[in-house]
């Protein structure tokens, strides 16, 4: 069974989306390999996130909850942020799928 360690930058949104939300479910997955990024930089997540504290919420209200809460990140450093904001009671064990590897700029 393979282990996946998190950087500094991934262990922190964790602990921030952990400690604002309690999520029954969390995931928080640097996708900077897959971005013309210097190699081991944290830049781009992908975030799944499942918790009460979304319920009753339109899927942009979530997304700003997200954003609220890592607006330190997202102004140092954190360059992209793909949120999967999901309230428990449509959780149904879907699986985020990775995001679309990087196409190099603008206008492609």
């Amino acid at each position: 069974m393979s282990t996946i360690v998190e950087g500094p930058v991934a262990q922190r949104l964790r602990g921030k989306l952990q400690d604002t939300f309690s999520p029954k479910h969390l995931e928080v997955v640097c996708e900077s390999h897959m971005h013309n990024v210097p190699k081991g930089s944290e830049k781009h997540f992908r975030v799944q996130i499942v918790s009460d504290k979304f319920e009753g919420l339109r899927v942009i209200e979530r997304h700003r909850l997200v954003n609220q809460c890592l607006a330190d990140d997202l102004q140092n450093g954190v360059h992209a942020l793909r949120i999967d904001a999901i309230p428990v009671s449509q959780w149904k064990g879907q699986v985020s799928e990775p995001s679309p590897s990087c196409r190099g700029g603008f206008g492609l």
